[in-house]
């Protein structure tokens, strides 16, 4: 797949929900992973990016980003900063074309992004559910989502349970040599 993508949490308050998020983008081959003010558990006084429930020590395996706040978010050069909200605005996932090179970022657990985050995405997306999500569980929706869309995958089949026809394989030009002299039309 080409391209990058990011994936974050603004304000996140749940250790566990850092640490699913990290596991999953890791899965899906995130290139990185960050939290936007991050809030104290209470009864640890921890940052909650300190208490990771990541089994697999994905927190180890792709770089983790700490911010304090919106502003300090860095966007690569050419990154497209996406905010996944519920809003009249946003755009429903189905119908997103997601970038090649993307940043995610959800609201907390008990929040909604911050108005200086909403301010800095360039799209808004939703899930087109019910109520809202977990944010690791949108978060896992979304990276789902890009990796369908963006994976080189065959068009599904019309007809249930049939195999999907094979992509075509791609066709290369012939060998090209900057070198060689021109014949003369």
């Amino acid at each position: 797949m080409r391209g990058y993508f990011g994936i974050g949490i603004d304000q996140a308050s749940k250790a566990g929900n850092v640490g699913n998020l990290i596991r999953t983008a890791h899965a899906f081959g995130a290139s990185f992973v960050f939290a936007v003010n991050p809030k104290v558990i209470a009864h640890s006084g921890e940052l909650v990016t300190k208490d990771f429930t990541d089994t697999s020590k994905s927190h180890q395996q792709i770089p983790f980003f700490n911010y304090e706040t919106a502003a300090d978010v860095e966007v690569p050069q050419g990154g497209h900063l996406v905010g996944v909200e519920i809003t009249d605005e946003a755009i429903d996932l189905p119908s997103f074309k997601h970038p090649t090179q993307a940043i995610y970022v959800l609201g907390g657990e008990r929040s909604s992004l911050s108005k200086d985050m909403l301010a800095r995405c360039d799209s808004l997306i939703k899930i087109p559910t019910k109520f809202s999500l977990n944010v690791a569980t949108a978060g896992a929706i979304v990276m789902y989502d890009r990796h369908r869309v963006l994976g080189g995958y065959p068009e599904r089949p019309l007809l249930t349970g049939k195999a999907p026809e094979p992509k075509p394989p791609h066709v290369h030009g012939g060998v090209r040599n900057r070198r060689a002299k021109k014949s003369p039309a």
